[in-house]
């Protein structure tokens, strides 16, 4: 018997409950039914996916089949929002993902733009990470991305939309932002530091062993801003990040860091309504990003 989709959904939403009522409950399906697709489902797999009867605990295996049907499951819900949008979008349709300072920077305006010159058009736009970004437009689920780094992939354009400075964020009281000098990458060791998503991008092996210790990680911007506004810690971000962040913390440059960050709009080469993507494109393309990253000094 060939693995159906909704058998993975059966099994995940198991896995997740831990029980077969409050599976059953959510999915609108009897016990027993339910019971009968996870037996269909180790049939065909020949093995146990539960270590017993009461569905609490997965083996092995099962643990290995729930991450895959997880993303499997995402990507077919995904996709089945996707196909009902575009049957509901005669206009057309653009679904964006970006990073977020760069979503709140400039989409505001260029989508306003869009949608007064096309009555009708809908557009999606998602902020997430970078990585995630990339993700999406490989697996077709945006037509338009704004990432940091520089990314060459299969059947997707890019270019370079601006680079930015590092620097280090800190309280307006902390001791790094009072000094007359700017701060320096030795300075970062001496004080407690929490490491973000963004830091990977930064190549400067002095800068990576100054903060290979650290045992501090913050992947939410709201959440790293707040630990930051105590005064107890420091991080490091883009410039362009900045603005978004609250009002009462300080960007330093460090002395000694040259790394710049560099954001890249990248566009799938088969996007679903190509001319509006093409015109979307041209808007971000012509922005004065440089002149937008001067107003945030």
């Amino acid at each position: 018997m060939a693995i159906k989709i909704e058998m993975l959904r059966c099994f995940a939403t198991v896995a997740q409950t831990g029980n077969l009522a409050e599976a059953a409950s959510r999915l609108g399906r009897t016990q027993s039914a339910l019971s009968m697709t996870l037996k269909q489902l180790e049939e065909t797999l020949g093995q146990r996916l539960f270590e017993s009867d009461r569905k609490n605990r997965l083996t092995q295996l099962g643990e290995q089949v729930f991450e895959l049907a997880q993303t499997e499951l995402r990507q077919f819900d995904y996709t089945i929002e996707a196909i009902q949008a575009c049957a509901k979008s005669r206009a057309g349709l653009i679904r964006v993902a970006s990073v977020p300072s760069i979503a709140a920077q400039v989409f505001p305006i260029a989508i306003r733009s869009l949608t007064e010159r096309h009555p009708g058009l809908r557009i999606e736009l998602r902020d997430t990470d970078s990585q995630q970004v990339v993700d999406a437009l490989t697996r077709g689920r945006v037509d338009l991305g704004i990432a940091s780094g520089e990314h060459s992939l299969n059947d997707v354009r890019s270019t370079l939309l601006f680079s930015d400075t590092y620097g280090l964020i800190c309280a307006p009281d902390h001791a790094l932002a009072q000094q007359p000098e700017p701060p320096s990458i030795e300075q970062i060791k001496t004080t407690p530091f929490i490491r973000n998503n963004l830091l990977g991008l930064i190549e400067t092996s002095a800068f990576q062993e100054a903060i290979a210790d650290t045992r501090v990680s913050v992947h939410n911007t709201m959440s790293l801003t707040a630990m930051v506004r105590t005064g107890a810690w420091v991080t490091v971000l883009p410039q362009s990040v900045v603005r978004f962040m609250s009002p009462d913390l300080v960007f330093r440059p460090l002395q000694d860091l040259p790394d710049r960050r560099k954001v890249s709009l990248l566009m799938r080469n088969r996007a679903s309504f190509p001319e509006f993507c093409q015109e979307l494109w041209d808007l971000l393309t012509a922005y004065d990003w440089q002149a937008d990253l001067n107003r945030a000094r």
